[in-house]
């Protein structure tokens, strides 16, 4: 599937559709539509399908590799929550799951709900993802730094 020896930017790509598969399964399986939305995420990152669907298969097998920027933790708290309503049910565990990552990409404890809640109400309001972005970098601060080692 992938080279050993693989870029940082694949291990991104490959960390964040890991996330979105544990997404996915919070609330005890992966439908179509989540499917859909991983593979097109995948897609739109440049991997084809059948390596995106491998990759959810063997979701307990891949390091996880945090963004180290501010606009490529936003883009992935996006896609957490605009999968977590791809269903059109919001179960209780997805929405822990896209609160604790949150934190765990480095955004401030006391906003993450807030957060998820502006980026699911500008989903809902069919809001496009820079305009969200925008809108939410006036409360967003992140903590920035996670060491090494941490499993975070």
């Amino acid at each position: 599937m992938f080279g050993f020896f693989e870029n940082e930017q694949t291990k991104k790509v490959k960390s964040h559709l890991m996330n979105l598969a544990a997404l996915a399964k919070a609330d005890g399986h992966i439908d179509e539509r989540e499917m859909s939305f991983i593979v097109a995420v995948g897609k739109k990152n440049g991997m084809r399908p059948d390596d995106v669907r491998s990759i959810v298969a063997n979701s307990g097998s891949i390091n996880l590799v945090l963004p180290d920027n501010d606009s490529e933790r936003f883009d992935q708290i996006f896609d957490l929550v605009d999968m977590m309503l791809a269903d059109g049910i919001v179960d209780d565990h997805e929405m822990d799951f896209c609160i604790g990552m949150a934190e765990k990409l480095g955004f401030r404890k006391a906003i993450v709900g807030v957060l998820v809640r502006k980026i699911s109400v500008g989903v809902k309001d069919g809001l496009p993802r820079e305009q969200i972005k925008t809108e939410s970098e006036s409360f967003l601060n992140y903590n920035g730094t996670h060491p090494k080692g941490s499993g975070l």
